[in-house]
């Protein structure tokens, strides 16, 4: 399947956006959010998380901490990348073996110098006029299920 793009009209939409993706997350599953300052990445990871533990889950950013984890029917982790210095840290942060455990969300991949887990949904956020634009692309075996989540979002392909 070739990339998806969907326009976000406010953040309403981006939150609708990250729950409807939370049915393709899976263990060995990496949902990685692209984007400038501002572009919504948080936004979105905070929808999927509340979508797979509870509409009232306390998800504070990850920025300082660099990684949060979350219990549920999977286990999820939320990696913030932003302030890494260079991609090998990211195997103190135990990125690898929370991919064996469950499912992860990683802000700033592109810190990763291209190591990015073979089963994940990129999402690539822009500000797009008054909105902002999602690219989304799935590899591996999330792949075929992209076009589902944004449907059931209702949210609308920009062409």
């Amino acid at each position: 399947m070739s990339p998806v793009r969907v326009r976000l009209s406010g953040e309403g939409e981006t939150i609708a956006l990250g729950r409807a993706l939370a049915p393709l997350m899976d263990r060995g599953v990496a949902l990685c959010l692209f984007g400038e300052l501002g572009a919504g990445k948080s936004t979105l990871a905070r929808a999927l998380i509340r979508a797979l533990t509870r509409p009232d889950e306390d998800v504070p950013s990850p920025t300082f901490t660099l990684v949060q984890t979350y219990e549920g029917a999977l286990a999820l982790a939320h990696f913030d990348l932003y302030r890494l210095g260079d991609a090998s840290e990211v195997d103190e942060l135990g990125l690898h073996e929370a991919l064996e455990d469950g499912a992860v969300i990683i802000e700033w991949p592109e810190r990763l110098d291209g190591d990015l887990p073979p089963d994940r949904i990129e999402v690539h956020l822009s500000h797009a006029g008054e909105g902002r634009e999602a690219r989304l692309e799935g590899h591996g075996r999330v792949r075929a299920g992209l076009g589902d989540a944004f449907l059931s979002a209702g949210l609308d392909e920009v062409t």
